[in-house]
């Protein structure tokens, strides 16, 4: 099961409610339950997410680190996403955005007893993270990392939220290995 972002706390219950349903576990760009730092987003971050219209722009606020190189990355990443023409999910409503934002609020909200819960995962874990995240902190990927009893972390370089999206190729390596 992968997840990613706000799919990663989804995966996490998953694999705490439902463990035999998991042979392998991976989490990327998402954080603990509870951790610190995890409730609420820096100013910029918020704006940009919050956009009515979401420009390539904010996007690339977002998602990827402010760094020349990442940001070239994240053009790459548009580029490929606005190539598919037919087959897209429909847009995510204004509504559908801000229950996803207060749902990581809530998520958020430290909780020691909810990162706990992370010593139950008893699947093999993999954690995906970028070394300069600004939505789910890096240093909460290094804490699910120290909490899950089988999990290993791979963090890249220059990279953000949509490390994912701007490594793609090393991600499908790292997953494909951990999944053989």
């Amino acid at each position: 099961l992968l997840g990613f972002s706000l799919g990663g706390f989804v995966a996490q219950d998953m694999a705490l409610v439902r463990p035999r349903l998991i042979r392998r576990l991976i989490l990327a760009g998402t954080g603990p339950k509870g951790a610190p730092g995890m409730h609420g987003w820096r100013k910029d971050i918020e704006t940009h997410a919050r956009a009515e219209v979401p420009t390539g722009d904010d996007l690339l606020h977002i998602f990827f680190a402010h760094t020349d190189t990442s940001r070239a990355k994240g053009m790459e990443f548009l580029g490929r996403l606005m190539a598919r023409t037919q087959d897209r999910d429909a847009p995510s409503s204004l509504t559908a955005r801000d229950a996803q934002y207060d749902a990581v609020l809530e998520w958020g909200i430290p909780d020691h007893g909810a990162l706990q819960r992370l010593t139950g995962i008893q699947s093999p874990t993999l954690i995906l993270q970028g070394d300069d995240d600004l939505m789910i902190p890096t240093k909460a990927s290094h804490l699910m990392a120290g909490l899950i009893p089988d999990a290993r972390i791979r963090i890249y370089p220059d990279a953000a939220h949509a490390s994912l999206f701007q490594y793609p190729a090393e991600a499908a390596k790292d997953i494909n290995d951990f999944l053989a």
